[in-house]
């Protein structure tokens, strides 16, 4: 075992003494033996990047390519709540270290692209890097974005769900450097979602970049279980693994509440909408707004051709939301600011749209079906089964989940 301690002052650290361990996904993983009742709520929970003396051993002299965005930082003393941070690129280039190049997912280094929207490769004001997009042209690195390159750090926020697409890039990066023979370090970060496991589990066909891995919606595991698992399942291309490192997290487990600091993307604003985007991103496959084009994106939804209620908004063109559903458009429907946190999918939301709808045959979108993971969910909703009726034929999918699960797991 390596040993040496971490000792705080800025960009300098002592090597002493300090036992630490390194879960790899060749090995079987290990967990955390730290229970949820022992974290009180001051505890300070430590993501990867902060734990600099983990990882700093296994940069040094080698031309490192950080995948990255605006989550993708080191918060000074540890605390969140005092919003004092140095990205990771800026940290690791202060240190000295040789940092080649930044692969960005979607919505961008900066975290600004629409969802969905293609972005362009570009050069960091900044730092003067290269910025190789991963939602653009490629959404792979290639064997020439890799050829100059020895190791690849992954420092990502998650939010936990199938169709929001971190996971679908971690995916593709593990390939790349599963067959380029370069080694990955994931920086682990908290799972705001990671207190239950729900929804469809995805059909094999029904694989996309919006969904790549036969999981449910919502999974319950932090990106770095996740990236064990995709390497335990060998879900890579071939069969191939991936030489994996995960940095874990300190004083955490999957029923640790976490806010996270820094919103993941664009129409995530808040600890709210991260709760119920689970239930209302289904409604980016319909012809319903979800608050789009708004400051309360996923905390209400909504169409212009509702009828009147007492709660009503119009979409407007703004950040992350160019053409928003039913922009300009006066839209009636439903606030959901001061529901309760959400401890499982629901589906009325979903249902209570689909009825309120005139004309039933424009409801769902072709891009339902990989939001879902399945063509079931539609066909349901349209022959008017009960959410409680939808959720019964979840279980066994959920029940199989639930067992493959426990193989790569790394906290309670």
């Amino acid at each position: 075992m390596i040993v040496f301690i971490l000792r705080k002052s800025t960009y300098l650290f002592l090597f002493l003494g300090m036992n630490f361990q390194l879960i790899s996904c060749t090995n079987s993983a290990k967990k955390s033996n730290t229970k949820t009742h022992e974290i009180s709520t001051d505890t300070i929970v430590e993501v990867g990047a902060v734990q600099t003396s983990k990882y700093l051993n296994l940069l040094k002299r080698k031309k490192i390519a950080v995948v990255a965005n605006q989550t993708s930082v080191i918060f000074k003393n540890t605390d969140v709540t005092k919003n004092s941070t140095t990205h990771l690129v800026d940290s690791l280039l202060n240190l000295g270290l040789s940092v080649k190049k930044v692969f960005s997912p979607e919505h961008g280094f900066r975290g600004t692209a629409d969802a969905g929207e293609d972005v362009e490769d570009g050069i960091d004001a900044k730092t003067g890097l290269p910025i190789l997009s991963l939602h653009g042209k490629h959404k792979k690195p290639s064997k020439k974005h890799l050829k100059d390159i020895d190791v690849v750090i992954f420092d990502i926020q998650d939010v936990g769900v199938r169709f929001y697409t971190y996971i679908s890039t971690l995916h593709y990066v593990m390939e790349a450097c599963a067959e380029n023979a370069i080694p990955l370090i994931v920086l682990d970060r908290p799972n705001p979602n990671a207190h239950y496991i729900d929804g469809p589990v995805l059909e094999a066909k029904h694989s996309s970049f919006v969904g790549k891995h036969e999981v449910p919606v919502v999974y319950g595991m932090t990106i770095g279980e996740y990236g064990q698992m995709i390497n335990g399942e060998k879900w890579l291309k071939n069969g191939v693994q991936c030489n994996l490192t995960v940095v874990s997290l300190k004083n955490y487990t999957h029923h640790t509440k976490y806010s996270l600091p820094i919103k993941p993307s664009p129409n995530l604003p808040n600890d709210k909408s991260i709760n119920l985007y689970p239930s209302l991103g289904f409604f980016e496959g319909t012809t319903i707004n979800a608050g789009r084009g708004t400051v309360y994106q996923f905390q209400r939804y909504g169409a212009s051709f509702f009828d009147k209620t007492p709660f009503s908004y119009t979409p407007k063109a703004n950040e992350g939301a160019k053409y928003p559903k039913h922009k300009d458009k006066l839209c009636y429907g439903v606030d959901l600011r001061k529901t309760k946190r959400l401890s499982k999918i629901d589906l009325s939301f979903l249902i209570d749209a689909y009825q309120k709808t005139p004309k039933k045959e424009l409801f769902f979108g072709k891009t339902f079906t990989i939001h879902a993971g399945t063509e079931t969910l539609q066909k349901q909703i349209e022959q008017g089964l009960s959410e409680q009726e939808i959720r019964k034929t979840w279980e066994n999918g959920l029940q199989a989940f639930k067992v493959l699960r426990t193989k790569y797991l790394i906290y309670d």
